[in-house]
């Protein structure tokens, strides 16, 4: 075996374990962002929903009040 293979060979296994490790880093901050998602959606879920109940209350009763100008005349 020459020289230069064996560099080669050694050069490649440690690039393919350094990208082995970079995707354990990357699949690990998933896990980490999808649990911190998942907490946020619980805690902010239900504020979210009472504003667009709250949101939608409002917008029917913008609608059912008269246009501008169409109202009492003084």
């Amino acid at each position: 075996m020459s020289t230069w293979l064996l560099v080669w060979i050694i050069a490649s296994g440690l690039a393919i374990a350094a990208v082995c490790v970079c995707l354990a880093f990357l699949a690990y901050h998933m896990v980490q962002v999808t649990r911190a998602a998942r907490r946020f959606q619980e805690d902010v879920g239900g504020l979210a929903g009472e504003i667009s109940r709250g949101s939608r209350r409002a917008s029917e009763r913008v609608s059912r009040l008269p246009a501008p100008g169409k109202g009492r005349s003084a």
